[in-house]
């Protein structure tokens, strides 16, 4: 069911100094910070040949972002993304063996304008799971 992983999204603190260091010190290909004002966060996508890494930083006093940098002061890997040829087919199998998909359970335009699910992290080994349809 699940395809090619997407993305490793990391919550930042400070945006700026972590683009830096994926730009200046790892060398990568760092995208423009974009505003994701449904989703409460910023984002900037980092190229990699085989992947994505996502950097998050909370937009707004209500990000869901925030509650996870108080717990993780230093910022940390927040979840996964993999890819799904059908969101809808993927939602309802994974209820249907029991997983929890969070937010009422319907998709929402991710940040690369795509629908994505996220999954409850309980159910996958403390990992928050998010699936992108392609």
């Amino acid at each position: 069911m699940i395809g090619r992983l997407n993305h490793v999204a990391i919550a930042v603190t400070d945006l700026e100094s972590a683009i830096a260091l994926y730009r200046d010190t790892l060398g990568a290909t760092v995208g423009a910070p974009q505003d994701e004002p449904d989703h409460g966060v910023t984002v900037v996508f980092i190229t990699l040949p085989n992947t994505k890494i996502e950097l998050l930083h909370p937009l707004g006093g209500n990000s869901p972002i925030s509650g996870f940098l108080e717990k993780n002061p230093s910022g940390g890997i927040h979840h996964i993304c993999y890819e799904v040829d059908d969101i809808i087919a993927a939602r309802d199998h994974l209820v249907a063996s029991g997983a929890r998909v969070l937010g009422g359970g319907e998709p929402k335009i991710g940040a690369h304008k795509k629908p994505v699910l996220f999954l409850h992290p309980k159910d996958f080994n403390g990992t928050l799971i998010e699936l992108e349809q392609v």
